[in-house]
């Protein structure tokens, strides 16, 4: 298994610091996730059904019939490569590492190459190319038109782009989502997920966009009721709330930029690099902050590898100041050493 942000009890465990004492900013979820309201008893009681008004509300906030619901978007990422025949993937790394574990798993060659760097991705001349936009962990975002320029590019030589958007609900303007297995882009296959923007992580509900053909294979591998009626009923309206979604927006991009700047004054060689719901922070050694934040119960996100520090978005004001204190004894530790 690989791990992930939001072990909160293993982190504590041991530790001598309570669980309620500590703040657990490693998953990049929207610390103040949509309000979820009392459920009617009806949900608990009943199988899901399929014409209860999800696939609507998702269509018209994704802007893209062409979707097929799942049980987080966790779900298709493992099941799509099974789908196609083994081949060479390119993948825009780091990202996600879910997503090339699950292609090798299916037998598919794998090449990492430099995230952000779409025009290497395509002369690597491998029939598919994955890449998650925003880039996870790395923040890194690119223009929606340059992708859909990719997705052309693919499709002329037969090849498939794969596009996950879990973090692009705060900037929906650089998302293709739209343009998943459409006429012009039938080779686009995109994911998105409720569990980042919308704080539903719990409901594990999420989409895949793409062509029909496509979605009607993954959905024979699911299987029926893939997504509970509780999740269903929660996703509907969480998805059909557009006053709650625009003042998100606005809330999140105000705290990255709070975050950004709080950060500002560890960075090395780079500034931080912000989306909306988390901020990496690269440094040439980046575990003794980690451990350091650690020791004062506060739960960050590792990528050792890639030689960066992700940290989500504190929830409150208390949050905040525990935070802000834990960087500056780090900075006068970093002083006096």
């Amino acid at each position: 298994m690989l791990e992930h942000g939001g072990r909160l009890r293993e982190a504590a465990r041991g530790s001598g610091i309570a669980l309620a004492d500590w703040l657990d900013l490693s998953t990049g979820i929207n610390p103040s996730g949509w309000p979820v309201p009392p459920l009617p008893a009806t949900v608990w009681q009943r199988l899901p059904e399929a014409d209860d008004g999800l696939e609507r509300a998702a269509a018209a906030y994704y802007g893209n019939h062409r979707l097929l619901p799942l049980p987080g978007s966790q779900a298709a990422l493992q099941l799509l490569p099974q789908l196609f025949p083994p081949a060479s993937i390119a993948c825009l790394a780091p990202l996600y590492a879910e997503h090339p574990a699950a292609w090798q798993a299916a037998g598919h060659t794998l090449r990492q190459l430099p995230a952000g760097n779409l025009r290497r991705g395509l002369a690597a001349a491998t029939p598919r190319l994955l890449l998650c936009n925003p880039n996870n962990p790395t923040a890194h975002r690119l223009d929606r038109e340059a992708i859909l320029e990719a997705a052309a590019e693919l499709g002329r030589r037969g090849g498939w782009l794969f596009v996950d958007e879990a973090f692009i609900d705060a900037t929906p303007a650089y998302s293709v989502t739209d343009q998943a297995g459409s006429a012009a882009y039938p080779n686009l296959v995109v994911l998105r997920s409720l569990g980042k923007f919308f704080g539903l992580a719990g409901a594990r509900v999420g989409f895949i966009f793409g062509q029909e053909a496509l979605l009607q294979a993954l959905a024979a591998k699911l299987g029926p009721w893939p997504v509970s009626h509780p999740a269903r009923w929660v996703a509907t309206q969480a998805l059909r709330d557009s006053d709650w979604q625009a003042k998100a927006r606005q809330e999140l991009a105000r705290a990255s930029e709070r975050l950004a700047a709080l950060l500002a004054p560890l960075a090395e060689t780079t500034p931080p690099a912000a989306c909306p719901l988390f901020v990496s922070l690269a440094l040439a050694n980046p575990k003794p902050l980690f451990n350091f934040l650690k020791s004062r119960g506060i739960l960050v996100r590792l990528f050792a590898t890639a030689r960066l520090v992700r940290f989500g978005l504190p929830g409150n004001p208390a949050a905040w100041q525990k935070l802000e204190a834990a960087l500056a004894a780090w900075r006068t530790r970093c002083a006096t050493t």
